[in-house]
């Protein structure tokens, strides 16, 4: 490992990580840039190799805060094999080679920083390959999103419940471990995938699984599913998933309901957990974020903290799960519920609830936002939910916090002025705060949303650096380059 702090002071270490962006200029020639597109050409086509400026620069931002560098190229493959041959040319050229799906990731991870060429696996390779509706389980390709994925399931009564609120892509999702809403009953898609086909830096083509491999359960060899999800673009290039499907439950009601307090809402969910109630979600969102909810998506709930609540099963297993649950939430001073079981209800309620980033947005227009996301053990979760709005009121940010809280997972959203330096450094300052201390508590530093370029430092103050020189390892030993996504999670 090249970078370990070791003498900073915390406060200058946490300016110099948010500020150390990444280098907006490529680092290739442009005779090399020009040779590399034709040979890309030649295998592809000239309509599916672009170098102009907008492209380029749609495909080296996400939707965080970090500054964004364009690749030299962007290429639309259109199947796996495409997809090797471009990065044996990549590979020839020692130029390096960035995975991009839906761009909703919030952390960097698809940014160019030493140039390279994009590879977009949505536009063009976007098929269901194999249902196997009586095994629950398909087969998809990278261009196929959650919402996509569950239309298409919708008449064999069956659906793909990890929903982290994007409508990103499935193989996106495996890259970034996403988690999102059903986590606390459906599990990630950690628990969700079955077996991966993975293109490395050198063009080989691998299935983590063993081809054509979806059993339930398998102890054979090392986990290579589980290594390549969360891996983020830099172990290689996820070209299709195989995932779990599960039957659509007979019955879904969704509740809301406000409490007086942010520690009472957070304590009703820790005693409904405690008392094993399978609830299927349980959001919160602080007075901060029903405000900026209400604003956004014309609601009038009372601006005070809430949980969103929802349960499947039989329609006695749902009524049953509501009455437990309502009588926690009535220990804890909460509201009566309000209701949403037709359809089109429990969509409007979700709609406002995964639209949460952009009704934030909106407080402060022109804002950028610094998202990061914590999770801890769930006896955990009072405690660094009060400590961090404390955090937050005590710098003068505007944050209003939202959470996946029934796995110990939530979100801050903290809101500066892009040309503000110092709010901007105030706003990384809280959340590598948040961070530490989720960590402390015995938590990570990331549930969700990935290491990237933001939580680097992170990474290795909850790991430690023989971990990290493992992780290290690893990565050169697939990438002995260091073409795969350069300079994201670690550094080589």
């Amino acid at each position: 490992m090249r970078r370990f702090v070791t003498i900073l002071g915390k406060q200058r270490f946490e300016q110099l990580a948010f500020r150390r962006n990444v280098a907006s200029a490529s680092q290739l020639k442009p005779d090399t840039v020009e040779r590399l597109r034709r040979d890309l050409e030649g295998l592809l086509g000239e309509s599916h190799v672009s170098g102009s400026v907008s492209v380029r620069d749609q495909h080296g931002q996400d939707e965080g805060p970090h500054k964004g560098a364009p690749p030299d190229l962007v290429v639309f493959p259109t199947c796996t094999q495409q997809v090797s041959e471009i990065c044996k040319i990549c590979s020839s050229y020692q130029v390096p080679i960035l995975p991009h799906g839906t761009g909703t990731g919030l952390e960097g991870g698809t940014t160019a920083v030493r140039g390279g060429v994009a590879v977009d696996l949505v536009k063009n390779m976007e098929n269901i390959r194999e249902m196997h509706t009586e095994d629950f389980c398909a087969i998809v390709e990278p261009g196929i999103t959650r919402e996509g994925l569950n239309q298409s399931l919708k008449a064999d009564g069956l659906w793909f419940p990890v929903d982290p609120g994007a409508n990103a892509s499935i193989c996106g999702m495996c890259a970034t471990g996403a988690s999102g809403t059903n986590a606390v009953r459906y599990g990630t898609i950690k628990e969700n995938v079955l077996n991966l086909e993975v293109v490395l830096a050198d063009g080989r083509i691998i299935n983590t699984g063993g081809k054509g491999s979806r059993p339930r359960k398998s102890s054979a060899g090392y986990n290579l599913t589980s290594l390549m999800i969360g891996s983020e673009g830099t172990l290689g290039i996820i070209t299709a998933a195989t995932v779990k499907l599960h039957a659509i439950p007979e019955s879904m009601a969704a509740a809301v309901v406000s409490f007086p307090t942010v520690q009472s809402a957070v304590d009703a969910v820790v005693s409904t957990l405690q008392c094993s109630i399978p609830i299927a979600r349980v959001e919160f969102l602080d007075e901060v974020q029903m405000m900026a909810c209400n604003k956004y998506s014309g609601l009038n709930y009372p601006e005070k903290p809430h949980l969103f609540l929802e349960f499947h099963g039989s329609d006695s297993e749902v009524s049953a799960q509501a009455e437990f649950v309502k009588d926690i939430v009535e220990q804890y001073g909460g509201s009566e519920f309000e209701w949403a079981v037709k359809q089109e209800d429990r969509n409007k309620l979700w709609t406002a609830r995964h639209r949460a980033y952009y009704a934030d947005a909106s407080l402060r227009p022109g804002c950028r936002i610094v998202t990061t996301d914590v999770c801890v053990p769930i006896s955990a979760l009072p405690q660094i939910v009060q400590s961090t709005k404390d955090d937050i009121a005590a710098n003068g940010l505007i944050g209003p916090i939202v959470g996946h809280v029934g796995d110990g997972n939530f979100h801050s959203m903290l809101l500066f002025d892009p040309e503000d330096e110092e709010e901007k450094a105030r706003c990384k300052a809280v959340a590598n705060r948040m961070a530490r201390k989720a960590i402390s508590l015995g938590g990570t530093c990331t549930g969700e949303h990935g290491i990237g370029l933001g939580k680097k430092e992170l990474l290795l103050e909850q790991f430690g650096p023989e971990a990290v020189q493992v992780m290290v390892s690893i990565k050169k030993a697939l990438d002995p380059n260091n073409l795969m996504n350069p300079s994201k999670v670690i550094d080589v």
